[in-house]
């Protein structure tokens, strides 16, 4: 009996000792690939943005840019694109991510990016490597479980290449899945992952951004008070985005049923915008605008206009993501209200930022980490308290309808329902 007893443990701790091995290489070498990849694809991002900026008449190709995306999922047989929730739905199910995911979402977020659309890169990041996260547990016959726990490093490495924000990084792979709990079976390979990208791409030449936010007052009664009722607005602002970009894109198939004409509509409001506009402050991330709103120099009601600009991108067709978009929102509403409060307003525009991120998303703990990580940890118990306030007023709204929220975030009840 002992020595079945020992043949036992010696056979289980082999296994895992076997299982952490196989994780520490593969997580190493999948932060070395997808490392390189951040790194062109940010580059690509930065001299497309630069190039449209330069030649001003490269806007004039917002009608058909879309056009050109739709047609390439066409010929490439992807015309269901699921986008992020294919790649969240995909840790949730068995479904199968394509590899040609991959190629598709870099080739389109770069072009949406050249031609002005209003967009992101995270949602090309997470599809990036999900795809590749995927293939790779697929090409190396991994379990389910285990393809599954591939599809969160992935994610996790290309999103810390190209935002430059590892901590964060790490944990929003595991927490965006379902809220409420984190896999944590994931958190050793995505940390590997992770700093292994970030350290790859800051090689190649990728920069990490970093913000400065002036000096900080202290974190008073009075302050903590300013501090929620501006997280409790953004909680709000950030659950209307939501809504405006579900319900832009369901409308937008409702009346304009053919996709080519709708992307070429949306994309000539989209350039009128622009020139009403009489500058770029709206196309493309808009990372200048978010740097002035840190100096407190915010345009009236300037969150307003990027809802808008984004909505009718993405109802277009146009690839990249909301979060970015979501960042310029939060910084640009917390600006304005640090301005009408007295309130600093380079912290303002930071709490807006992490507050608007953390709704959208329904990831408290990235949301705190990327603030931590962007504007230093001295203003950690503002961003904390942010998060947590704008987590709960922004209700089960989500950027992501595969998202699931697995308990309530008013009781401790198991609920297991979708974003809207």
């Amino acid at each position: 009996m002992d020595k079945e007893y020992i043949r036992h443990k010696l056979k289980h701790n082999t296994d895992r000792l076997i299982s952490v091995i196989k994780w520490v290489v593969f997580s190493l070498v999948s932060g070395l690939v997808l490392g390189v990849i951040g790194a062109v694809f940010s580059r690509c991002i930065s001299a497309a943005t630069q190039l449209r900026i330069v030649h001003k008449e490269i806007l004039l190709l917002l009608p058909v840019g879309a056009v050109c995306i739709l047609w390439l999922y066409h010929i490439l047989h992807d015309e269901k694109d699921g986008g992020t929730n294919l790649v969240i739905d995909a840790i949730h199910s068995d479904d199968n991510i394509p590899l040609r995911m991959a190629p598709l979402i870099f080739v389109s977020t770069v072009l949406s990016h050249f031609v002005g659309a209003s967009v992101g890169r995270e949602g090309a990041a997470l599809q990036l490597g999900g795809s590749i996260g995927n293939n790779i547990g697929k090409l190396f016959r991994f379990s389910d479980t285990d393809r599954k726990t591939m599809i969160m490093v992935g994610m996790t490495g290309v999103f810390s290449a190209l935002f430059g924000t590892p901590l964060a990084a790490t944990v929003f792979s595991m927490e965006v899945v379902s809220v409420g709990i984190m896999h944590y079976a994931a958190l050793m390979p995505c940390v590997l992952c992770s700093f292994t990208a970030r350290g790859v791409a800051a090689y190649l030449g990728a920069k990490a951004p970093f913000y400065k936010i002036g000096e900080l007052p202290p974190f008073s009664a009075g302050n903590a008070c300013k501090v929620v009722i501006l997280a409790c607005l953004c909680g709000v602002l950030s659950a209307f985005f939501c809504v405006c970009l579900h319900k832009g894109s369901a409308l937008s198939k409702k009346y304009l049923k053919n996709q080519y004409l709708r992307a070429m509509i949306l994309g000539a409001l989209i350039l009128i915008l622009t020139v009403l506009v009489g500058d770029q402050t709206y196309n493309g991330a808009g990372g200048d605008y978010i740097l002035s709103c840190l100096v407190g120099d915010e345009k009236p009601l300037g969150f307003l206009v990027k809802i808008l600009f984004t909505t009718l991108s993405i109802a277009a067709g146009y690839k990249g993501g909301e979060i970015v978009p979501s960042f310029f929102i939060g910084a640009s509403f917390g600006s304005l209200y640090g301005g009408i409060m007295n309130f600093s307003p380079g912290l303002s525009a930071a709490i807006g930022m992490g507050a608007v991120f953390c709704g959208v998303t329904n990831c408290p703990i990235s949301s705190f980490l990327i603030c931590c990580e962007l504007f230093g940890f001295s203003g950690s118990p503002y961003f904390l308290t942010a998060c947590a306030f704008s987590y709960v007023v922004s209700g089960y709204h989500g950027l992501y309808t595969g998202q699931t929220i697995v308990y309530s975030k008013y009781r401790s009840n198991y609920i297991n329902k979708h974003t809207h």
